[in-house]
């Protein structure tokens, strides 16, 4: 998947490393990395009482086989899911 992201906020920022993330053509992503395993979601809004499943890595997902890392940067996260930043987006 090569999605152009307009728009990044990190909401956690370890444990997990976490991001709510808008492409942009506006539709909303959340990004996660926790145990090991990285996960990027579709969803019709950030609010997580509106999802109507488990965030499950539905658009990309990936496995470092670390179970005890839950930290990891932006751009690490972005260039193993194949996710790019917009020019000049809002990080």
């Amino acid at each position: 998947m090569v999605a152009k992201l307009a728009r990044v906020i990190e909401t956690c920022a370890a444990c997990p490393s976490q991001w709510n993330a808008w492409t942009v053509d506006g539709q909303y992503l959340y990004l996660r990395y926790r145990s090991g395993i990285g996960t990027v979601d579709a969803y019709e809004s950030p609010d997580p009482d509106a999802w109507t499943r488990f965030p499950d890595g539905g658009v990309a997902r990936f496995d470092t086989g670390d179970r005890l890392d839950g930290d990891m940067e932006l751009s690490e996260f972005l260039a193993v899911t194949g996710l790019e930043l917009a020019p000049g987006a809002e990080v």
